[in-house]
């Protein structure tokens, strides 16, 4: 083997990614508020380039007087219901329970050590602070900072300042407790009213509790089974984040990038672009420099110019694609588009681009976190892409199909005795025909979020 050092010259072939080609690519997967943000950095970068916005309209003055003419007189005859004008405004859960903690009688060290506590609260409700990192922090013992922090778990909401869950679940309990009318209706053979019955479930056994291990817990406590579904039912009514309460959080907005509607019983498809600005050229700014004459600027103005080009021409070839891939969709999907989610067939991104001649990660991009109306509602285009399961008539249906059916068999089945597992298997092929694995229904099960039949069953 020769070793010995030198210059030779090789010839290769290879795909070199441009810049251009680089950004084109990302333009395509950009969702619509991306592709708005991209463009107006593009227009701060690029002087040529002009971002109009379809949904803003300039008004000439005289619009503009007529406008606030009915303004002024509109005012004058509602001047009486001035206070319905004023925007609704929810305090914080902070604000909420520094308000009530000035309203206590507490010392000047309590009051301190309280407002610590409440500057702690996670958006939960929880507290996010130990109490030996308080007792150091103050220089107390353990005595005072757990009374200090009594104060607040007894402010409203209920649970708040807890330190776990089932220091949350408790509060709870204890605060409706107190507010129960003492009398022996439903006490059981100790004399323990059902509160106090849970009280005890969620102090000595709350593992077991949560993982449903109830046989335990019967013999443990020498009761019924039913004494413990009750139990649980009533935990269901009690909040575990108390502190979202208190959490305002603005209406999301889903806007379509497609359209699909049925005129004449047909089925058109279109691209809903009104949020996506209008980019033009300002060929006026570019006379202006290109008057100077200089080299510089020249250069300048066709870099700038190219760049206006190419992005025209990738917002133009996006939309193509968009649009192509949509309507493809539709081809494939009609019974979809006409009769809801549980018609969708299966559906694979290759399909699609093996049919438009594309590659199959430009239909990724083409979809990324797109949407598209439907008549029978909106949906995420991607969907609309699912995997094929067998049947019984040696045909193929989609995986969404047999999620759907297997929620309609939990949804109706004996909640006394709920289907296994396997159970589901031999129903959905003998009544959907469909003909999937026990390890199949159970992972489809755990993705709708459908716990297991043992979790699922009541006693009473």
């Amino acid at each position: 083997m020769d070793l010995k050092p030198g210059l030779w010259q090789k010839q290769t072939m290879k795909l070199a990614m441009t810049q251009e080609l680089t950004q084109a690519i990302a333009l395509l997967q950009y969702s619509s508020q991306e592709l708005v943000t991209f463009l107006e950095e593009k227009a701060i970068e690029n002087p040529l380039l002009q971002v109009e916005h379809k949904n803003i309209r300039s008004l000439d003055r005289k619009t503009v007087s007529r406008k606030q003419s009915r303004s002024m007189n509109s005012h004058d005859g509602e001047s009486n219901n001035w206070i319905e004008q004023i925007a609704e405004k929810t305090g914080s859960l902070r604000e909420h329970l520094f308000f009530q903690l000035n309203l206590l009688v507490l010392s000047e060290q309590e009051r301190r050590i309280v407002h610590y506590f409440i500057d702690t609260i996670d958006e939960n409700g929880y507290l996010g602070v130990g109490i030996n990192e308080t007792c150091i922090k103050f220089g107390i013992q353990d005595e005072e900072a757990e009374r200090c922090l009594k104060v607040l778990q007894s402010l409203d909401p209920i649970g708040v300042g807890a330190r776990s869950l089932q220091e949350c679940l408790l509060l709870q309990v204890n605060h409706s407790e107190n507010n129960e009318l003492k009398d022996d209706k439903g006490k059981d053979n100790e004399g323990r009213s059902p509160l106090e019955l849970l009280k005890v479930i969620l102090t000595e056994h709350f593992i077991l509790f949560a993982e449903k291990k109830w046989k335990s817990i019967a013999k443990l406590l020498k009761m019924d089974l039913r004494e413990i579904q009750k139990a649980f039912d009533y935990v269901q009514t009690l909040n575990p984040r108390p502190g979202t309460t208190y959490q305002v959080e603005k209406a999301a907005y889903v806007v379509p990038d497609v359209i699909v509607k049925i005129e004449n019983n047909e089925l058109t498809v279109g691209l809903f672009d009104d949020t996506i600005p209008k980019v033009t050229f300002n060929e006026s700014y570019y006379r202006e420099l290109a008057a100077y004459k200089d080299a510089e600027v020249g250069r300048f103005l066709q870099e700038k110019q190219n760049d206006f080009h190419w992005i025209h021409r990738s917002l133009e070839q996006r939309r193509e694609t968009l649009m192509k891939v949509a309507v493809k969709i539709v081809e494939k999907q009609r019974e979809f588009f006409l009769q809801g989610l549980s018609f969708l067939k299966p559906m694979t991104m290759r399909e699609i681009s093996e049919e438009l001649d594309i590659h199959e990660s430009t239909v990724s991009r083409a979809v990324r976190e797109k949407y598209i109306q439907t008549p029978t509602g909106t949906y995420e285009m991607k969907i609309l892409f699912s995997s094929s399961v067998q049947t019984t008539e040696h045909e193929q249906t989609s995986s969404n199909h047999a999620k759907a059916a297997i929620e309609l068999l939990v949804k109706n089945e004996n909640k006394q005795k709920p289907l296994s597992d396997q159970e589901i298997v031999h129903m959905l092929e003998d009544r959907s025909g469909i003909k999937i694995s026990r390890r199949t229904v159970a992972k489809y099960r755990e993705q709708l979020g459908i716990a297991s039949s043992s979790k699922r069953k009541r006693f009473e």
